[in-house]
This record gives structure tokens, sequence and C-alpha cells, in this order.
């Protein structure tokens, strides 16, 4: 079996490249990430109408391109090359599938256009851990609608986003259902929280008494916990496609500069110490693309094989790129940890997606269970 890019998805892939090296280098996502937002709407809607990278996993009849993960895995290889600040991942990986995994027919055709048209961004808000049995947030009949009430912390461009999926636990009948709510809906406060990673944004969700109609539960062919959890693994995924790109774009910096920075009289990609970093970087970039292409094939054509796929390509991808930043750093040297170089950039964003989604360790309990263990 051949795990590899067809000609459309390399046809895209540099495409996306071609766009976030003249719209998103590096001044660019420095000037993004300060801003409010914490990314640049304009470069949303490039990508969005250039690309149609919101449009890749929607239905073509809902104004979608009827793509799956192999397409978005090529994409999002390249947004974590550019270090690129964009509501892909959670409007995508997470708004988007949890529409199409866990919503009924009718909803789908409420939301997804405004999201494939990427004038509408989304996000789910569930436990922080990457729980997916339970949730902080309540949710109690209240004459003809739901109503919520809890908290939730770091959820994903949760300060920005036009929809939150909100996933809340019905006491009455001891389970997680899914819930879709405006992000201007009364009762709903939102707060933006400092990162490790500034390049992308998190939040903190209250709900007070959030009113939710009856037609605003989702109400598809998973239920709530089960749709949680494969909207999770599909996260998971996108995120490790994203974390090969990080890790390569630190490889290349670290090669460039091994030939060009000369000490004692010779460029210090001479000696071997740093010959011997390089190439155990390259090891871990293409043992983590190998990770990451059989996770986002597992998505698209072997469900079942998708929770230790996507387990065993997140738990492998976040470690590879945070060596990678790590001994990108090391190669620099001092200047690799000033803020105003990309390395300093590239390690906190390695280091902040260990946990997101859930930590390796977490994962590999997943792999061990699968074995038996």
């Amino acid at each position: 079996m051949r795990f590899a890019l067809d000609e459309e998805q390399v046809a895209l892939q540099r495409a996306a490249r071609r766009l976030l090296e003249r719209w998103s280098p590096s001044a660019a996502a420095r000037d993004a990430m300060e801003t409010e937002r914490g990314y640049d709407d304009a470069l949303w809607q490039r990508l969005a109408a250039d690309l149609g990278v919101s449009a890749l996993l929607v239905p073509e009849a809902l104004g979608g391109l009827g793509l799956g993960p192999t397409a978005l895995a090529p994409v999002m290889e390249e947004m974590g090359r550019a270090l690129a600040c964009a509501p892909l991942l959670s409007t995508v990986a997470l708004g988007t599938n949890a529409l199409l995994l866990g919503a009924s027919a009718e909803q789908q055709a409420r939301w997804l256009p405004g999201l494939a048209s990427g004038e509408r961004t989304a996000t789910v808000a569930f436990d922080p851990l990457g729980d997916a049995r339970r949730s902080e947030v309540r949710a109690v009949r209240d004459g003809g609608s739901w109503r919520l009430d809890g908290v939730v912390t770091q959820v994903l461009d949760g300060h920005t986003a036009s929809l939150v999926v909100v996933a809340a636990e019905v006491a009455a009948e001891d389970a997680l259902a899914l819930f879709l709510v405006p992000g201007d809906a009364p009762g709903l406060a939102r707060t933006a929280l400092p990162t490790m990673d500034r390049t992308r944004r998190l939040a903190r969700l209250e709900l007070h008494g959030v009113s939710v109609p009856p037609a605003d539960r989702l109400d598809g062919p998973l239920p709530g916990a089960a749709a949680l959890r494969a909207v999770l693994d599909r996260a998971r995924v996108a995120l490790a496609s994203e974390q090969v790109g990080l890790a390569e774009r630190c490889l290349d910096m670290s090669v460039e500069h091994a030939r060009t920075r000369v000490q004692f009289g010779r460029p210090i990609g001479s000696f071997q110490a740093i010959k011997h970093r390089c190439a155990d970087m390259l090891v871990d970039v293409e043992s983590a693309r190998a990770a990451s292409w059989y996770a986002a094939w597992a998505a698209e054509h072997a469900p079942d094989e998708l929770a230790t796929a996507a387990a065993m390509a997140k738990a492998w991808c976040s470690e590879a790129c945070f060596r990678a930043a790590a001994e990108c750093i090391q190669i620099h040297g001092g200047i690799g940890f000033t803020w105003e170089h990309d390395a300093h950039l590239a390690f906190k964003r390695a280091r902040a997606s260990l946990a997101l989604f859930g930590a390796p360790a977490n994962h590999r309990e997943t792999i061990a269970h699968e074995l038996g263990l």
C-alpha cells in the first residue's frame, strides 16, 4: 500500500505554499498575532476564496468541494510550515467535522454553506484535556428549550468563532450532547486567554443560562459522545499534519543556518555533531509525515482504524515536531532564543501543540489498550 499525495493534492499544497509565502510571511504572522482577533481576516478570506480551504470537507451540494481529510493534510502541512495565524484548525477540523458527523441534514444546510465560504468560523467547546466523556457544562430542560450553564477553558479560537459547538452533560439522560450556540448568544461570555503560543488563540467560555432551542441540539447519525470522539480523532490528524509542516520548517531553517554560519573558519554544517542533528531531524520529519498521511487515509477510507491511527500520529508527530524545534534552537545558538527569530516562534508552537487534543502519553495509553495491555 502506498500513501502519497496525488496530483491534485500536490497542486493544492503548492498553491497553499505560494499563497502563504506571499500573504503570510514571518512579519505578517507577527503582526496578526498581536491583534485582538489573533489572525488576519484578509488572509483567512484569501485562503477561503482563492484555495477553498474552508470548503474542503463540505459536500458540493452545500457549497463545498466535497473532498476529505487526505486533501486537508497537505494544506495543514503548509499552515504549520508558515506558522500562519488563521482559524483553519478550529473551523474545519473541529467545527465543520462536528456538523458533518453529528448534525442533521437541516442543521448542516443551515450552517455549512457559511463555513464553506469563509463568511463564518466555528469551533468546538469541550474538555480541555480532550476527554470526550465529560463536560463542565450542564444542559437542562427549561420550558421548550435547553438551558446551558458552565465554563469551558482553552477553547480554540473561542473568542471569535461565529458558531460554538458546545459539549454538555444532560443529567436527565446521563449522556453527553452537542449544542449549536452562536457566538453572540445572550448569556455567553468569551474571554481571550494569554497563551504560550501567541500564533494560536485560546479562550475561556462562560455560559450563564444560555437558551438553546431544541432544533439546535445536534441530531445526526452519531450521538453526542461518539460524535465528539470522532471529531477529536479527525482534529488530531489535522494537527499532526500541521506539526509535520512545522518540523520541516525547523529542519530547513537549521540546514540553511548550518550552511552559512561559519565558526573556526568553516561552516558549522561541516561538523559531525551538527550533521547528525540535522540527519536525525530529517528522520523525524519523514517518519512523522508517514504517520500523519496514514492517519489521514484512515480518516477517509478506514474509519475502524482511525482511533488508533490518530493516536499514533498525534503522539509521534507531537514529539517529532518538538524535537525538531528544540534542535533548531540549539543549532542556531543564542540567536535562536531571541523573540525576534522564527525559531523562537516555532518552539512555542511546537510546545503548545504537544498538549492540544491530548498529550502524547494519553495517546500511548490508547494504543496500549488496543494492544490489550
